[in-house]
C-alpha cells in the first residue's frame, strides 16, 4: 500500500496515500474500533456547513486568504453534494466532546482544498486542517452547534411524515365514521363508540405531538458557535459570532440565532434533551397506537378482527396462510429503541462538567438516530399499513350489540342498581338486554327502540 507520512504532536503515522483524512483521524481509527458505526450523513453535513460558513466569514473579515477560503468552500460544497463521504470514518464512540469527528472533517476538507489548489494530499503548507479549516473554532463549540444544526435539518422530514400520518388517520376517521363498535376499557367490554372516532383521535394525537416537537425545536435555534474553547470567544474575530450564525442560516435555510449566553450554550445539552424528550413522548403514543392496531386486527377467527391490515408479507415459516401485523410490530420496536436513545441522552446530558459536556458524540448519535428511524418508520407504517386499513363492519356491530356495557344507557331511566341486575341476568340467561327490559316491563317498546339506538350512544346526551 502506498503511504504518506504525517506528523502531529504525538509523533508520526503512515497514512494511505489516497486517504483524504490525516494523522489525527488515523489515530482515531487505531484508538476507537468500537462499533463500526460512523457519523450519520446529516451530522457530517452539519459539521461541513459550519466549516464552510467559518471559511466565508474569515475570508470576509480578512483573516483567511481568499484563495484558501474559496478552496475550503469548494471542498465543503463537494461533500455537501455527497462526495468524499467515505472518508468520514471515525466511530461514533470516540474521543470525548467529538474532537476526532471535528478533526476528521478538518482533514478531509483541508486535503481536498489542497488538491483544488494544485497540491498533493498531506501538504498542509497550502491549507492546514487546524490553522485554516478550524480557524476561530474549537471542537467545544463546533460539536454542540453541529448537533443543533443536524437535528433541525433532520427534523424537517420527520414533521413532514407526521403530517402525512395525521392526514391518513383523519381520512380513516371519516371513512369509518358510521361504523359502531364496542368500546373497551380495562380490555373489557365498554359502551359503544365509532371506529371513526378512534381513528380521528389518533390523528389529533399526532397533531399534538407535531406541536410539541415544533416547540422543542425552538431551543436548538440558538448556536454557541464562536464560544471557542470555553465560551469566552478566545481567538475569535469580534464580528465572527453574529456573521457565522447568519451564514449558517443562509446555507441551511433555518433561522438560527446567537445565544443569550455562550457559556450556557456550550455547558448545557438542554436543547437536545428537550427535543429528545418530545420524540420519546411521540414514541410512547405511536407505540400505543401500533398496539391498538394489532389488537383490533387480531384473528382473523379467534381475535377481535374489527379491522383488516394490508398483507405485506407471509407471516410464518411453518403455518401456511398466516399473515402478521408486521408494520405495526416494526413501529413498536422502533419506538422502544427511541425510548432507549432518550435515556442515553438524558444520562449523558447530566454528565456535563463545568465548561463542557464530553459526552456529546453519544448524544449526537442517539438524537440523530431517533430522528432517522422515526422518520422512516412513520413513513412506511403510514403507506403500507394505515392507508390500506379496512373495517369489518358486521363484526364491529355484532360486538357493539352484544356488549353488556350497553346497559349503561339504562342508568338515567331505571337507575344504576337495576341496570346492574339486568347486566347480570344478561350474562347468565342468554337473552338480549332488550328482551330482559321488555320482559320486566321497565320500558315501552318505543322507549326501548329510541334508547338502544347504537349510533346515538356514541354522541353526547341522554338517550330518551
Amino acid at each position: 500500500m502506498n503511504t504518506r507520512t504525517e506528523r502531529d504532536s504525538l509523533g508520526t503515522r503512515e497514512i494511505p496515500a489516497d486517504a483524504y483524512y490525516g494523522v489525527q483521524t488515523h489515530r482515531a481509527l487505531e484508538n476507537f474500533p468500537v462499533s463500526g458505526i460512523r457519523s450519520s450523513p446529516v451530522f457530517v453535513a452539519a459539521t461541513v456547513h459550519i466549516k464552510k460558513a467559518a471559511a466565508i466569514v474569515h475570508r470576509d473579515v480578512g483573516l483567511l486568504e481568499e484563495e484558501k477560503a474559496n478552496a475550503i468552500v469548494a471542498a465543503a460544497d463537494e461533500v455537501l453534494a455527497g462526495k468524499l463521504r467515505e472518508w468520514f470514518v471515525v466511530d461514533v464512540y470516540q474521543a470525548g466532546a467529538g474532537t476526532s469527528h471535528n478533526m476528521n472533517t478538518n482533514e478531509v476538507l483541508a486535503n481536498r482544498a489542497v488538491e483544488l489548489l494544485g497540491g498533493t494530499k498531506g501538504d498542509y503548507s497550502i491549507v492546514h486542517p487546524n490553522d485554516d479549516v478550524n480557524m476561530g473554532q474549537s471542537t467545544n463549540d463546533v460539536i454542540p452547534t453541529a448537533i443543533r444544526v443536524a437535528s433541525l435539518m433532520g427534523i424537517k422530514p420527520l414533521l413532514k411524515k407526521l403530517e402525512q400520518l395525521k392526514r391518513s388517520f383523519y381520512i380513516k376517521g371519516e371513512d369509518f365514521n358510521t361504523i359502531v363498535k364496542s368500546g373497551r376499557t380495562h380490555l373489557q367490554d365498554a359502551v359503544p363508540v365509532r371506529l371513526g372516532q378512534e381513528f380521528r383521535a389518533y390523528g389529533v394525537n399526532i397533531k399534538k405531538h407535531q406541536e410539541a416537537i415544533a416547540h422543542a425545536v425552538g431551543s436548538s435555534l440558538h448556536l454557541g458557535i464562536g464560544g471557542s474553547a470555553a465560551g469566552t470567544g478566545m481567538n475569535v474575530h469580534p464580528e465572527y459570532r453574529g456573521k457565522v450564525v447568519m451564514q449558517i442560516s443562509e446555507q441551511t435555510h433555518i433561522d438560527f440565532k446567537t445565544p443569550e449566553d455562550y457559556f450556557e450554550a456550550m455547558q448545557s445539552l438542554r436543547p437536545m434533551v428537550e427535543l429528545s424528550g418530545a420524540l420519546r413522548n411521540l414514541a410512547q403514543d405511536l407505540s400505543r397506537i401500533a398496539s391498538d392496531v394489532r389488537l383490533m386486527s387480531s384473528g382473523p377467527k379467534t381475535g377481535l378482527a374489527e379491522i383488516n391490515l394490508p398483507p405485506v408479507q407471509p407471516g410464518s415459516s411453518i403455518m401456511p396462510g398466516k399473515v402478521n401485523p408486521v408494520m405495526a410490530e416494526m413501529l413498536n420496536m422502533v419506538c422502544y429503541q427511541v425510548m432507549g436513545c432518550d435515556t442515553t441522552i438524558t444520562y449523558s446530558a447530566q454528565a456535563g462538567q463545568l465548561e463542557l459536556n464530553v459526552m456529546m458524540p453519544v448524544v449526537a448519535f442517539n438524537l440523530l438516530h431517533e430522528i432517522e428511524i422515526l422518520t422512516n418508520a412513520i413513513d412506511v407504517f403510514d403507506r403500507y399499513c394505515v392507508q390500506g386499513i379496512t373495517a369489518n363492519e358486521d363484526r364491529c356491530r355484532m360486538y357493539a350489540e352484544g356488549s353488556m356495557s350497553i346497559v349503561t344507557v339504562l342508568n338515567p331511566h331505571i337507575g344504576y342498581a337495576a341496570a346492574a341486575e339486568i347486566a347480570k341476568e344478561y350474562l347468565n340467561s342468554g337473552k338480549s338486554i332488550r328482551e330482559l327490559v321488555k320482559e320486566k316491563g321497565l320500558l315501552t317498546d318505543e322507549q326501548i327502540d329510541k334508547i338502544f339506538d347504537l349510533y346515538k350512544m356514541t354522541e353526547p346526551g341522554i338517550q330518551k
